[in-house]
């Protein structure tokens, strides 16, 4: 499947949906700038070109420039959006906890990650310093899905409450969320084929009796891991692998 690939191989690079249509692009930008000066990419050099919604292309370096790379476009091919659409509800953790989240959780295959601004929180996201946090969690999944080959790039959206949360649960297909104290294990739940399965991840406090009470009213389930308690920052991760390959995308 293409969320998940060997890190060895040549880099990819992202451009806007559309730009792949034509036999040579040049990067420009940060891409550009990334490429030339970062990667350091040499003329005859291999360099694959995604345009994050589902096109990949094999491509080979053909001028370098100051901060621009010019590829020359190989085979192209196009990959169906994934069926079912897992979307993860992260509560933000405490500190860079939230970027090795949305980085773990972009390189297993999640398609799209909900900030979740959780009664028991810590982290708060307001004003600017909430914009600069969110950037950040869009540039991780951005570079986490470049590393890891991805050719749909994962949405990462605004920040929601719980009450967002609690209609998106009632809209989903399935809804789960993890707790350490469930009667059912997440091995056992009952998954669709289509649609989206909306997965709740609270934070290091735990969700408040209130909320839990608020999206079980909304069709979701709870359900726990294994045996011993994840930190809310690899919980995500370690669920997305059991919900992807039970599913069968993995």
């Amino acid at each position: 499947m293409d969320s998940i690939a060997p890190a060895a191989g040549p880099p990819v690079f992202l451009v806007a949906p559309g730009e792949l249509g034509s036999p040579a692009l040049t990067l420009t930008g940060p891409e550009g700038h990334h490429a030339a000066a970062v990667r350091r990419l040499r003329t005859g050099e291999r360099a694959d070109v995604s345009d994050g919604a589902g096109t990949l292309a094999e491509g080979v370096v053909t001028a370098v420039g100051k901060d621009t790379v010019t590829i020359e476009i190989g085979s192209t091919r196009t990959v169906p959006p994934p069926r079912p659409r897992l979307i993860v509800a992260q509560a933000l953790p405490k500190g860079d906890r939230g970027e090795l989240a949305v980085e773990l959780m972009t390189e297993v295959g999640v398609d799209a990650l909900v900030p979740w601004s959780a009664e028991r929180s810590i982290t708060r996201w307001q004003g600017e310093r909430g914009e600069r946090a969110l950037a950040k969690w869009r540039a991780t999944a951005r570079e986490a899905a470049k590393q890891s080959r991805r050719a749909w790039l994962p949405e990462v959206t605004a920040l929601a409450g719980t009450a967002a949360l609690a209609a998106r649960a009632a809209a989903a297909r399935s809804s789960i969320v993890l707790e350490a104290d469930a009667q059912v294990r997440l091995q056992e739940l009952a998954l669709p084929d289509e649609g989206d399965i909306l997965l709740l991840v609270g934070p290091e406090g735990g969700i408040s009796p209130g909320e839990r009470a608020a999206l079980r009213d909304a069709g979701a389930v709870e359900a726990r891991l294994g045996p011993t308690v994840l930190r809310t920052s690899t919980a995500g991760a370690v669920a997305a692998t059991i919900l992807l390959t039970r599913t069968g995308r993995w």
